[in-house]
């Protein structure tokens, strides 16, 4: 078993190391073999032998951070932006760089820095908090999510955040920002609870696209949150999604979180429904990715694999492979407080890095640390959480070879056929 465990990332590795033969498309250093040899590889080993209690959890290859409690949205499928609406004051608890300078300190280098909300370009200090992440986290990609409201001050808060990326610290680590859009046109504003919602959208777009002329690293993505409101149209949302010719779009099913604070909210479409929404979506990513970054080849290529994990997921009712959220992922939310992922949040915190010094590390590796983590292990919980669904693929070696293989077929599908220059053959794809 462990010898074909290695087969596989051998084989996997020759894989990561092919570079496209196109001269237009910009060469990623993101996710290739030096950095999957060198360090997610030996972090897979490590969080595995952890779970067994072997080895102690060593740092996290994601962090999200939640930057702020206020957002403008009201969405039906989330109550973040009506508990802030309820509450204003509640983002004086947002932690402040000072302090996230701290944390960031003790928790050293992550590989995936991914930033969400409420809504991160409500934060002033947003390219203060890049910087502080280059400094010390040094990830390899950077990430934020937007309800794409504040179209003028996303524009020029992006621009400030490349310009530290690029300037201070790596101009090849991808900027990648997803703009929400669930549904078309009225649509759309129905379900995020804003009017216009869908104008700021489409504006916010033409900004995005001016930079990214200039920022070859910017990677413009679009996600939908699949809902029981927004079934019927999802055909209507990819056509227009890819019309647009964004570099990249997903999709996550809706989730009670308590992150969301929407328990006990009928929000969740079944898993049948949510099998037949994804053949034609999986369909349309395998039509359009064949020429677009080899970033984007990589990272549709997780989906794919991330799509049918979750439907079985959800038609099982259980873990179908081992949830590493607490080991491999971890999230911090605006006040502080450490979670093993959002779906658990205030139900199975880690601790409060506030009431620790901002030392991560002495939260990270607690006794309540411990009892979630053996909570997690004892697959006392199961979701299709897609942020740490990628981690746990990384751990898979049948899912991490699924995935390689539908890089290779994006990476040599030509005319039809994928023309392997790892073995010099050609199949044709089926």
């Amino acid at each position: 078993m462990f010898s074909g465990f290695i087969s596989r990332v051998l084989f996997i590795l020759g894989a990561l190391k092919l570079q496209t033969q196109d001269d237009h498309l910009v060469i990623w250093k993101t996710m290739n073999a030096k950095d999957y040899l060198t360090y997610l590889f030996p972090k897979t080993l490590q969080y595995r032998a952890s779970r067994f209690k072997l080895l102690k959890p060593g740092n996290p290859i994601t962090l999200t951070y939640s930057v702020t409690a206020a957002c403008q949205s009201q969405c039906k499928t989330c109550h973040i932006g009506l508990k802030y609406k309820q509450d204003p004051t509640s983002k004086e608890k947002d932690l402040k760089v000072e302090e996230l300078e701290k944390i960031f300190i003790t928790l050293g280098h992550v590989y995936f820095f991914n930033i969400s909300g409420g809504e991160p370009f409500l934060r002033d200090d947003l390219p203060k908090i890049i910087e502080l992440a280059c400094r010390y986290l040094k990830p390899r990609i950077i990430h934020v999510s937007t309800n794409a409201i504040s179209s003028e001050r996303i524009r020029d808060l992006t621009i400030q955040c490349l310009e530290i990326i690029n300037e201070s610290y790596d101009s090849s680590i991808p900027f990648t920002l997803k703009p929400s859009v669930d549904g078309v046109g009225d649509v759309h504003d129905e379900i995020r609870g804003v009017r216009d919602n869908f104008k700021q959208l489409e504006k916010t777009l033409s900004y995005l696209k001016d930079i990214g002329k200039e920022y070859s690293n910017l990677h413009i993505e679009l996600g939908t949150i699949i809902s029981n409101f927004n079934i019927d149209h999802l055909s209507e949302i990819e056509d227009y999604v890819h019309s647009l010719g964004i570099e990249s779009y997903r999709h996550e099913i809706a989730e009670q979180r308590t992150e969301f604070f929407n328990l006990n909210d009928p929000i969740t479409p079944n898993a049948d429904t949510y099998e037949r929404l994804i053949r034609g979506f999986v369909r349309k990513i395998r039509e359009t990715v064949i020429n677009k970054k080899r970033f984007t080849k990589i990272t549709e290529s997780f989906r794919l694999v991330y799509y049918d994990l979750a439907v079985k997921i959800l038609r099982e009712e259980r873990q179908v492979i081992p949830c590493y959220g607490g080991i491999s992922n971890a999230h911090i939310n605006y006040d502080g407080e450490v979670w093993p992922c959002c779906v658990l949040g205030y139900k199975k915190p880690l601790g409060f890095l506030r009431e620790q010094n901002y030392d991560f590390q002495k939260v990270w590796h607690s006794d309540r640390a411990n009892v979630v983590r053996k909570y997690i292990k004892d697959r006392n919980c199961a979701c299709v959480l897609a942020n740490q669904a990628y981690s746990n693929i990384l751990h898979s070696p049948t899912y991490l070879f699924k995935t390689l293989q539908n890089f290779l077929r994006f990476h040599y599908r030509q005319g039809g056929k994928i023309t392997s220059g790892l073995i010099g053959t050609t199949k044709n794809i089926t």
